[in-house]
């Protein structure tokens, strides 16, 4: 493009042109995957509510124009494309926006005549002089390859060993309805996954109420059993209909795995357990119902709706948390509980995922109020 008839002509091309003519090819020349690592048009919340007396009206969605996946829900960059009238870098605030919304590490920008690359500080490649290069330019032949940002990936969430990252690379559930996982509902999970493939044993989820913690919940398990880096699994619940929903719903798919312990009774053939806490306790240590499991029977925990009590120490559903210690336990919950006797974050840790939706709700004029609700996401 020397001449300037070249130069008009390329700053008359569309977005869409320049994503379609020279953006894909140029990942795909890198070695990425068309069909099965390559997503544009990214849809990832279904756009503000906006509520104005008895009136609704849903704002514009936000759509990432091209994510890069290592393997199915694991994102390791997102690109901007702007026409060729732009810079190449003028899409790269969007860019960094979409990339730290979707737990992303690296963000590009680009206007077809090449990219602008933005590492998060934590996974940047070594440059010449050995320290991190955190940004740079790069020409259409020189898009990122897989190994190059599965490594900015590995980095960024601390994937040091093989072991680690062969449980990082674990599958999820594909149903025959082909339902993928909301952003957010990706990102705790994954976060889980990573966090135990790290070593870490007692992990605190918040997640506000309506944004699917049971599927949450199933993915975690389902890949870290399939896995096999967990084998025989405890989830826990304090009301009945949970336990039946949690059955009936996702947990379905573990058909014959799976069983539901009733009436204190206890059966030691299967892999997967839904248990009310009253189910497994009689408030006697002699004949509690868990004690007839060994303490290392299971080796992962998860805990519906943990500010419930699970973690206080004077009642009889954290003596089934102490005795089974030696299982990673997750706690999972919408509000968690801090006060001087009863703390989840001194039980389970610092969360290392919340969403919530309290700053997604603001006045905007009078007597409207623009939200993100769990529904419009």
């Amino acid at each position: 493009m020397n001449s300037k008839k070249e130069s008009a002509g390329f700053s008359s091309l569309s977005e869409r042109d320049v994503i379609t003519k020279y953006i894909i090819p140029a990942i795909e020349n890198s070695g990425w995957n068309r069909q099965t690592q390559i997503r544009e048009e990214v849809a990832f919340t279904a756009g503000r509510i906006f509520v104005k007396g008895k009136k609704t009206k849903r704002g514009e969605r936000k759509r990432a124009d091209i994510v890069i996946y290592y393997k199915a829900n694991i994102p390791v960059a997102v690109v901007e494309a702007k026409d060729g009238s732009h810079s190449v870098g003028a899409g790269m605030q969007q860019a960094l926006e979409y990339a730290q919304t979707l737990d992303v590490p690296v963000a590009i920008s680009s206007n077809g005549k090449g990219f602008v690359i933005q590492y998060h500080k934590n996974c940047g490649r070594l440059g010449s002089d050995g320290n991190p290069v955190v940004t740079e330019n790069a020409d259409l032949e020189h898009f990122p390859t897989i190994d190059e940002l599965w490594n900015c990936y590995k980095k960024y969430n601390g994937l040091e060993t093989k072991q680690a990252e062969e449980t990082s690379l674990s599958s999820y559930f594909f149903d025959s309805e082909g339902r993928r996982p909301r952003y957010y509902q990706r990102i705790a999970i994954n976060r889980t996954v990573e966090a135990i493939a790290r070593g870490q044993n007692r992990i605190l989820l918040v997640m506000a109420t309506g944004t699917g913690k049971t599927y949450t919940a199933f993915q975690i398990i389902y890949r870290l059993w399939k896995s096999g880096c967990k084998k025989r699994i405890l989830y826990l619940a304090d009301r009945n209909n949970l336990i039946l929903q949690t059955k009936k719903g996702d947990f379905k798919h573990f058909k014959d795995k799976l069983t539901i312990i009733r009436h204190k009774q206890i059966d030691k053939a299967y892999e997967i357990y839904l248990a009310l806490y009253q189910g497994l306790t009689n408030y006697d240590e002699v004949t509690d119902a868990y004690r007839q499991f060994s303490p290392d029977f299971f080796d992962l925990i998860v805990v519906d709706e943990c500010h419930r009590g699970s973690v206080d120490e004077d009642k009889a559903w954290h003596k089934i948390l102490s005795y089974f210690s030696s299982a990673t336990q997750i706690g999972m919950t919408a509000t968690p509980r801090e006060t001087k006797s009863l703390s989840n974050i001194e039980y389970f840790g610092g969360p290392i995922y919340t969403y919530s939706l309290k700053p997604g709700f603001r006045r905007v004029s009078g007597a409207g109020w623009e939200c993100y609700g769990a529904g419009g996401l």
